[in-house]
């Protein structure tokens, strides 16, 4: 198993910043992916950002330009810098790993981000 912690998020007015940060833990070597999904009330979960082993990113399209994934696949961390924050934004964001060999998801417990107007 993988388990998945994430620290950041809370409380910003529109315009700001936010950082989320994700630590792997566990059978974290069979991770083949990871990156952060968002849900807000009412909506399917949505992916936001991701990053593989190799590095190569991935964006929705709605946070492309403001938001940016770092991290190391290999080394277990990913986290997501988020800039100019917009209230639609505001959510439950969670880390997502992917296992490299099922490709089965793991997912942090989550963390609230909120954006005012």
């Amino acid at each position: 198993q993988v388990q998945l912690v994430e620290s950041g998020g809370g409380l910003v007015q529109a315009g700001g910043s936010l950082r989320l940060s994700c630590v792997a833990s566990g059978r974290a070597f069979s991770l083949n992916a990871m990156g952060w999904y968002r849900q807000s009330p009412g909506k399917e979960r949505e992916m936001v950002a991701t990053i593989t082993r190799d590095g190569t990113t991935n964006y929705a399209d709605s946070v492309k330009g403001r938001f940016a994934i770092s991290g190391d696949v290999t080394g277990h961390t990913a986290s997501l810098q988020m800039n100019s924050l917009k209230p639609e934004d505001t959510a439950v964001y969670y880390c997502h790993g992917e296992n490299r060999w099922t490709k089965g998801a793991y997912w942090g417990q989550g963390t609230q981000v909120t954006v005012s107007s």
